[in-house]
């Protein structure tokens, strides 16, 4: 049997540490002297904690990892689980480690050649354009941020689904209109749409008349970039918003390997600003 401290000592875990894991039941003493209190740990155990410390070397939760130990009955079969879950959240990790490290060296190279790290705002071309009205099959709601890559599958399923049910003519790629006036941690006021030949029950007008218009080629982290923009050339031009921003995405999120593939095509409807005289 080890004290607390010997235990300690070997795993290179606090005591503190110890009698947290035994208040929430992660790990508890083998035994606990009822006189005084002492807690005494078996060597067996000794393998426990590292286990623990080897998950938690790999990001898991002590919940995670607690659930993990009390699947007495096909454990390895669910670490084997577990562990792949996790591999594909590290790998995914790193690729954003990695695209951030490639825009820090972009960003010393505009340093060192006398650039602002900001000049790629240049590159972003915003045009003016007269967008005609369409018919529009929508699903609009009230959604959280975490939750819009998953309501943009569901709900464009339901709406391609009924395009075949109902035979309608898909006439442009999906789109998301977003009808929120400002960011809410509440949810974002959101409409799914796909543009239609036909003018049915379920459908409505759309017309977004003049927009500024920008495509994006690539990760969708730039689009708060393209936003700035269209404001920033609106604020200068003397315009105005006159209707809901939306984003076409001319290429299915899901159905390309990388990021860089992506294309999608931000429109801001806005109209002349009024002078009073």
């Amino acid at each position: 049997m080890l004290s607390i401290g010997e235990f300690s000592n070997i795993c290179k875990v606090s005591t503190k540490t110890l009698r947290y894991y035994a208040e929430i039941g992660l790990l508890l003493p083998d035994e606990i002297i009822p006189e005084n209190g002492y807690r005494y740990y078996s060597i067996e155990q000794l393998e426990t904690m590292l286990f623990i410390n080897r998950l938690k070397s790999y990001n898991f939760s002590l919940e995670e990892i607690k659930n993990i130990l009390e699947a007495e009955e096909l454990q390895d079969e669910k670490l084997y689980l577990e562990l792949t879950r996790k591999k594909k959240e590290i790998e995914k990790q790193v690729q954003e480690f990695e695209k951030t490290l490639d825009q820090l060296n972009t960003d010393l190279t505009n340093l060192k050649q006398g650039k602002s790290i900001m000049s790629y705002m240049e590159s972003i071309d915003t045009q003016l354009v007269e967008v005609p009205m369409m018919y529009l099959l929508s699903i609009r709601k009230m959604v959280h941020e975490h939750e819009v890559a998953e309501e943009y599958g569901n709900c464009f399923r339901k709406l391609f689904r009924k395009t075949q049910v109902d035979k309608l003519t898909v006439l442009a790629p999906p789109m998301v209109l977003f009808h929120s006036e400002e960011f809410s941690p509440f949810g974002l006021d959101i409409e799914f749409a796909i543009p239609v030949k036909e003018y049915v029950t379920g459908t409505r007008d759309f017309y977004p008349g003049l927009c500024l218009k920008t495509v994006l080629n690539g990760s969708y982290s730039n689009l708060s970039s393209v936003y700035t923009k269209q404001r920033e050339w609106a604020e200068k031009e003397g315009y105005e918003s006159s209707n809901a921003l939306y984003e076409v995405y001319v290429t299915d999120p899901s159905g390309v390997s990388q990021e860089s593939d992506l294309i999608t095509e931000i429109y801001y409807p806005v109209k002349k600003k009024s002078t009073n005289i």
